[in-house]
């Protein structure tokens, strides 16, 4: 019997592969998105102190489907990220696939002036 890797095993292979990439500073941290049943989280993180710089979720937002929330989410991000003087980051998807909802999160956080 071949190994089974669970869809859970698989995203977290994915994720270490793109952190082994991904490194955020204090001048440019990483954007991380996660997904949960409930709804998106997003922060900004400077990994060479490992302190979360400004975090956000979906769950307090009104909007019609996830994607818009995600959005919504993502422009927030940017201008508290702009009130602290960061301007630009890189994206960290999470092991996600860039679409849907990951993808709004970078659209919205593109439109609110965060560079990546």
């Amino acid at each position: 019997m071949s190994h089974i890797n669970t869809k859970t095993e698989q995203r977290a292979r994915r994720h270490r592969r793109i952190r082994a990439k991904v490194v955020g500073t204090a001048v440019r941290p990483r954007l991380s998105v996660f997904r949960s049943n409930k709804g998106m989280y997003a922060q900004l993180i400077d990994d060479e102190t490992g302190r979360t710089l400004i975090g956000g979720s979906t769950l307090k937002l009104t909007g019609k489907g996830t994607a818009e929330k995600a959005k919504e989410l993502g422009r927030l991000l940017a201008e508290k990220a702009k009130e602290k003087k960061v301007e630009s980051a890189v994206f960290d998807r999470g092991g996600y696939m860039f679409a849907g909802a990951v993808k709004a999160v970078a659209e919205g956080a593109r439109e609110g002036g965060l560079k990546f």
